[in-house]
């Protein structure tokens, strides 16, 4: 088990750096490339375990990929129709994207399939996902507990239902794109047409992706699409995909840099995706400033270069309401908004955030904990937290246990860069779940080996 060793930020941050390339397009990119007719050529993938996952599953399913250096990879497709059983269980690993992408997509096979993942993955409920499969047909069984009655965990098997699927017209309680995009991927192999609604914006990586590949589908209106494979001539068109920065990765660099102040701090060619911007928006109610520069589009993604300069000793920062909506286009940054929160003037109330409960860890549980040994003075409550403010005055060094978070290990360098003295972070290996490059690229920024990995 490795760790990270984060002495204090000596300067403010200066440079001009890249992220690894969207994991969550990266899923869909790899799995939607093994369905095309012909070889696609996937670049900018980030790298990082999650999707190495995703890709191993799809190669045991009969496409083949092939590496060709710099995150670019050559995947040659079997057809919607052309995957075979694979030999063994399918390995999620710490991922859970593609255990529930992968539900959808088995449950329209003409074989069984068996998924399992790490300790943590297995921790995390999939009921939800699997309830709107099985009322499509689909037969999905999961491991039970006692502690939340009819909820099921993996290891799940996934009973392919051939053509015995139905459509479905389903409205989601909660908006979520992994449950989404496991329906709409189960619709490629449906007898009628799927319709999913939502409370409110989710991502839409699968949507986009779909139809820039010559899917049925349909974006009908706010929070409502739906995909009708009947008639349809059941070929996805290879198309080469480019996958832009991750927004979530590029979050803790702003953050830092929000955080200790930046001569300039330049994010290149990351994901603007208006599902994918609430870090940006909440930055905006805590009173940072972000500027976008170099806008444009890859493989169907608006992207732009993202920038802060920032005086010595952190950007002004205010408390704020954040909640609804902007909760969910900010579910896997909340963590590192924390951090910001504790160093803005007043009280930021983060509500809505149930979902964080059910992620790699309780996120909730664990933000808070993270704050608490910062000297951050932090109220959890069922849905969100309540975290009070220092500005201008230094965190307490601190040693953090990060449950096997990456997103709580990052957020706790960051936090550790504004800190009274060294802080140890420990259990920091899924870090590369997401981010390989995550420690090289903070001391880039720094200018100075801040952050180094020990055991």
């Amino acid at each position: 088990m490795t760790a990270f060793l984060i002495e204090p930020a000596p300067r403010a941050l200066s440079g001009r750096v890249t992220v690894p390339g969207d994991k969550s397009i990266g899923h869909r990119a790899l799995l939607l490339s093994a369905l095309c007719d012909g070889e696609v050529e996937v670049t900018g993938l980030s790298g990082g375990q999650d999707n190495r996952r995703t890709r191993t599953a799809m190669e045991a399913m009969g496409a083949r990929a092939e590496d060709l250096g710099a995150g670019r990879v050559r995947v040659r497709g079997v057809g919607v129709d052309g995957l075979t059983r694979p030999e063994g269980d399918i390995d999620c690993g710490n991922s859970g994207t593609t255990m529930r992408l992968l539900c959808g997509l088995l449950a329209g096979q003409r074989f069984d399939s068996r998924l399992f993942g790490d300790e943590s993955l297995t921790r995390r409920p999939m009921r939800r996902v699997a309830e709107p499969l099985r009322a499509m047909g689909a037969v999905i069984e999961g491991s039970t507990r006692g502690d939340r009655a009819g909820e099921i965990y993996p290891p799940l098997v996934v009973h392919g239902a051939g053509g015995a699927l139905a459509g479905l017209d389903i409205e989601l309680a909660v908006a979520s794109a992994q449950v989404k995009s496991a329906i709409l991927l189960a619709g490629l192999y449906a007898s009628g047409p799927v319709r999913v609604r939502e409370p409110g914006p989710s991502r839409d990586h699968t949507e986009r992706m779909l139809g820039h590949m010559g899917a049925p589908i349909e974006i009908t209106g706010a929070g409502e699409v739906v995909l009708d494979a009947t008639g349809w001539d059941r070929r996805l068109t290879a198309r080469a995909l480019a996958v832009p920065g991750d927004p979530s990765s590029a979050a803790f660099l702003l953050a830092a840099a929000l955080e200790c102040g930046a001569d300039r701090v330049e994010v290149t060619g990351v994901c603007v995706n208006p599902t994918r911007t609430g870090f940006l928006d909440v930055v905006a109610e805590l009173g940072g400033r972000i500027e976008r520069a170099g806008e444009g589009e890859v493989g169907g993604e608006p992207v732009a270069d993202l920038v802060v300069t920032a005086p010595r000793g952190g950007a002004a920062l205010r408390g704020a309401a954040i909640g609804g909506a902007t909760v969910v286009r900010a579910i896997d940054e909340l963590p590192i908004l924390s951090v910001l929160a504790a160093r803005a003037d007043g009280t930021t109330e983060i509500r809505d955030a149930a979902e964080l409960r059910v992620k790699e860890s309780d996120r909730v549980a664990t933000t808070c904990a993270m704050l608490r040994a910062f000297g951050v003075e932090v109220e959890e409550r069922p849905d969100g937290l309540s975290v009070r403010g220092q500005p201008g005055a230094r965190l307490r060094a601190a040693h953090i246990d990060s449950a096997g978070d990456h997103r709580i290990a990052m957020s706790g360098v960051v936090a550790a860069l504004a800190a009274d003295g060294p802080s140890r972070i420990e259990d920091v290996g899924n870090v590369a779940t997401s981010y390989p490059g995550f420690a090289g690229a903070i001391n880039a920024l720094v200018g100075a080996e801040v952050v180094s990995v020990v055991p």
